[in-house]
């Protein structure tokens, strides 16, 4: 009624516009002509064409009402096919249509995607109709209910995309029995033949389906026989005693053993149906393996192939010909094939070069006597370390002739990679050691005599800065130097007790500055921490290096990023759960840093820590960085690892040791030499002994600067005759490594005329390689390169100790 008095509305609306219309139109008229007749004639002409277009629009408004409702009908009439079930739902999920097979299956009261399924099929269809409505189509692979299995597929459609148009197309249940029937004359049957065990498939009719070419030939004799379609019984010969033998063997056959397995799927919901489902057979003689008890020596194969599957050892059994007949998962894990089915001969798995000779020795150790040996192939995609292939010759199993063994030894490998690595990178540490040595003296002559310059020179000086340049370059190659020893070990540590936490606490305002604003950076501290054993400015230079490659990791992935650096509490047990051989088993405190870079591909990660590797472009890092850092970790006595995923970031832990004194080993301890050298100022009678000549005579400049009264020497022979000729000296400078007779061979002769005479060592060597090897006491170390103030300094401070 409604849409009834709309429309007469409408209609009269339309007819009061269409009047206006036809008067304005008169009214035009009249003013331009002035003529009654033309007004006439024009109104009647209006009034003619109007009359038709009223009467003619019903039928218009008609057609275009029946053209716009669809008639589902038709649709209905399309859409019914025998092997398909097809519906329509609309946007409101309203089931609009569908076929007499849908509604066979899921009724016309369901609608997909809510259909009368199991929960995991509903989630395939709500995805489907989802895909449906985005991408103008959707799938689902699986749908079940009950034994019922179908795929679905849901298709947008309709001239606005207003409708989806659902197929369901049912799943025929797998042909497990074609499935199995090539396996019989494959190797499951020939090797299931040499153990005396044959097979068939039999219909619950009780026709045989299919059999294995073993049974054909115990069956009838002979092994190409057809036996499709006959009785299986009329193949068996059951005696008084429920005995079972071959009909052909007569009563004096040997019995047999029959095992039935129901041909069913295995994941098919419920028990099978024994009525309609064929039944595989397993026919053993009752003296082979399975039945047990003796029988031939090829009876044991089944048992052996179950043993060496067991056994972590690469193992195989190969035939006369080459053919593989067995290898476990061990011997497929060591070829680099874990997880892929055995291939059909050995020689599949080496690379082209060596399948000659493995065939060759194959061949000869199946037919000659039974003997073993080895030989050295390369795998395929792992020609690069050949593997031991060992092969023995085995009688008594059938057809198996040969066994071959071959070993994982990945592991191995690996250890003797890490082994060459480690010598290689002691070989390279030696060579840094020497290198800053030498490197250490041209810096002293260059430092000294830059020291002494600038005492003649003042600020504003024309030389002053050039000189203060060459300086500031020298300090720069120090640094190098300094990196060199750490790397390998070599440099000279001052080690404290400290609290590991007061460390990071002491730089974090350097490292804000250091890592910019763009980078947000978190401080964590476990409670309870182990205090550590470390040189503290060293330690700095650990957390420093590692902040500054994580900077510049985050910088390269984007314009921000996060770095977090913590220290953790990591007790023995945890150690222990590690399961790892290299950390000892006691308790650590841990540095951790972490940020969110790129991260380091798995190829990089093995070298990072290898000296002058760098994955930065050229000129922007030295790659010593974190050489250094392992370097002064290790020397520390604590362990480094890192852990990086690409695009996600990289986290380094370093695991300090706990330090553990006893009450005893504190009281031992000496107190350190506190004596300034602006306490002393008595001067003094020094010996200089040192072979550089550059070196010598810039420490000698200084002291005497300092006023000490210097005696220099060139080596430890020319040291040692002006003490023994009666030189009287209240302390020597020395040097350590001098050709003839070294710094340390010189003090032991002195000492035996001078006992109690104070020494300095100076020296481009690390203190504690250094004191390693002496046996001096009461001796002190300056290390090099030193400026003309610092020798200053530590010769008064030792005078003064001694002194004192």
């Amino acid at each position: 009624m409604n849409g009834a008095a709309n429309r007469a509305g409408a209609g009269a609306t339309d007819r009061l516009v269409l009047g206006a219309a036809l008067l304005a139109s008169l009214v035009i008229v009249w003013l331009a002509t002035r003529q009654p007749v033309i007004v006439a004639a024009f109104a009647a002409g209006i009034v003619g064409l109007g009359a038709a277009v009223w009467v003619l629009r019903p039928r218009q408004q008609a057609r275009e009402a029946e053209y716009a409702l669809p008639d589902w009908s038709v649709t209905v009439a399309a859409i019914d096919r025998g092997d398909c079930g097809v519906a329509i739902t609309d946007r409101a999920g309203r089931l609009v249509c569908a076929n007499s097979i849908y509604e066979q299956w899921f009724t016309a009261q369901h609608a997909p995607p809510r259909l009368p399924v199991d929960n995991a099929s509903l989630e395939r269809l709500a995805k489907a109709a989802r895909a449906g409505w985005r991408d103008g189509g959707g799938a689902a692979d699986l749908i079940e209910a009950g034994h019922q299995r179908w795929k679905a597929s849901a298709q947008r459609a309709g001239r606005g995309d207003d409708y989806l148009v659902w197929t369901f197309t049912p799943l025929t249940p797998p042909d497990l029995v074609s499935e199995m029937i090539p396996h019989f004359e494959g190797k499951l049957g020939r090797a299931l033949a040499s153990a005396g065990l044959t097979l068939a498939i039999v219909d619950p009719d009780g026709k045989l389906r299919a059999a294995s070419p073993g049974f054909a030939a115990r069956a009838t004799g002979d092994a190409a026989a057809i036996l499709t379609g006959k009785d299986f019984a009329s193949l068996m010969l059951q005696d008084e005693g429920d005995r079972i033998s071959w009909a052909r063997d007569g009563k004096r056959g040997a019995p047999l053993v029959l095992f039935y397995l129901p041909v069913a799927d295995p994941d098919a919901h419920g028990a099978p149906d024994y009525d309609q489902t064929p039944s595989l057979i397993l026919v053993a003689d009752s003296g082979a393996g399975i039945g047990g008890g003796g029988g031939e020596s090829s009876a044991a194969v089944p048992h052996l192939e179950a043993l060496l599957a067991q056994l972590p050892l690469g193992l195989a059994m190969a035939d006369r010909d080459g053919r593989l007949l067995f290898a476990n998962q061990a011997f497929m894990r060591a070829a680099g094939k874990e997880g892929d089915p055995p291939p059909t001969y050995p020689t599949d798995l080496v690379v082209q070069e060596d399948k000659g000779p493995i065939s060759d020795a194959v061949r000869r150790f199946a037919q000659g006597p039974a003997s073993s040996g080895d030989i050295a192939v390369r795998l395929k995609g792992l020609a690069e370390d050949p593997v031991t292939l060992s092969l023995a010759g085995v009688r008594g199993l059938g057809e198996a002739a040969v066994l071959l063994g071959l070993t994982d030894n990945t592991e191995e490998t690996r250890l003797k990679r890490q082994v060459a690595q480690a010598t290689k990178m002691q070989a390279v540490g030696q060579l840094a050691g020497g290198v800053a040595h030498d490197f250490n003296n041209v810096l002293t002559a260059i430092l000294g005599t830059c020291d002494l310059m600038l005492l003649r020179h003042t600020p504003g000086d024309s030389d002053y800065d050039d000189i203060q340049q060459i300086r500031a370059n020298s300090n720069r190659a120090a640094s190098l130097t300094r990196q060199l020893l750490a790397f390998s070990r070599q440099q000279t540590l001052r080690p404290e007790v400290l609290q590991l936490p007061d460390v990071v606490s002491d730089i974090t305002h350097m490292l804000r500055r250091l890592i910019g604003e763009r980078i947000q950076l978190s401080v964590t501290h476990d409670r309870d921490l182990g205090a550590v054993r470390a040189d503290p400015t060293q330690l700095e230079q650990v957390i420093v290096n590692l902040c500054v490659n994580a900077r510049d990791a985050m910088l390269a992935k984007g314009d921000s990023g996060k770095l977090t650096l913590a220290t953790k509490k990591i007790a023995a047990a945890q150690v222990r759960d590690m399961q790892g051989a290299i950390m000892p088993q006691v308790d650590y405190t841990a540095l951790v840093v972490t940020d969110t870079g790129s991260g380091i591909a798995p190829d990089h990660l093995g070298k990072i820590f290898e000296p002058f590797f760098t994955t930065k472009d050229l000129g922007k890092g030295t790659g010593l960085g974190l050489s250094t850092v392992y370097g002064i970790v290790k020397q520390s006595g604590g362990f480094i690892f890192a852990d990086s995923e690409l695009g996600r970031g990289t986290t380094f832990t370093v695991y300090l040791p706990v330090h553990r004194q006893s009450a005893e080993a504190k009281a031992a301890l000496p107190e350190p030499v506190r004596a300034p050298a602006a306490q002393w100022s008595g001067g003094g009678r020094i010996l200089l002994v040192e072979d550089e000549d550059v070196v010598r005579a810039v420490a000698e400049r200084a002291l005497t600067r300092a006023g000490f009264e210097v005696t220099t020497a060139s080596d430890g022979d020319e040291g040692f005759e002006l003490v023994s000729g009666g030189g009287q000296f209240d302390m020597i400078v020395s040097d350590v490594v001098m050709p003839v007779m070294d710094g340390p061979s010189m003090i032991r002769a002195v000492r035996q005329l001078r006992p109690g005479i104070p020494v300095l060592f100076m020296s481009g060597y690390a203190e504690e390689q250094l004191r390693s090897e002496l046996d001096l006491d009461n001796v002190e170390f300056l290390p090099k390169p030193f400026s003309v103030q610092q020798i200053s300094d530590k010769v008064g401070a030792v005078l003064a100790a001694a002194k004192g």
